[in-house]
């Protein structure tokens, strides 16, 4: 049980917020992929180049959203609850992030993926620094 007298840092609860939403893209993802043609399709008009990977992938996608769906959303409980298992997710979610926004950047020569590592940096360095401050519990 958390301490009474800890208060969850704004950060934290920001971070939440984002990982939680990190599952309803991914879900909502998902549900795009497994039916097609339906009025929710136009949102692929947003990113075309996802959607034509993701179909290239076939049911694999869908297995992979699931993952991210997954993560993100016991990201998102672990660091609500401030339980050290969710502040540990969180930073290899971000990890793994930085690690494909480099590959991205590196091997298709994707610049845009660029913008998404200073952010990632800064998200894993403030949980690191919140760490330290012991908000969270086993």
């Amino acid at each position: 049980m958390k301490p009474v007298n800890r208060v969850t840092p704004i950060g934290i609860k920001l971070l939440a917020v984002f990982f939680a939403f990190g599952a309803s893209m991914s879900l909502l993802t998902i549900v795009l992929l497994l039916f097609p043609g339906s009025p929710l399709d136009s949102i692929w008009r947003l990113n075309p180049q996802a959607h034509a990977a993701f179909q290239s992938l076939g049911l694999l996608s869908i297995l992979l959203m699931a993952l991210v769906c997954w993560a993100c959303s016991f990201a998102a409980i672990g660091l609500a609850r401030g339980k050290e298992w969710g502040w540990l997710l969180a930073v290899v979610i971000l990890g793994v992030n930085l690690l494909g926004d480099s590959v991205n950047a590196l091997l298709r020569h994707d610049l845009r993926t660029l913008i998404g590592i200073p952010i990632g940096v800064a998200m894993i360095l403030y949980l690191l620094r919140v760490k330290s401050g012991h908000h969270f519990e086993r």
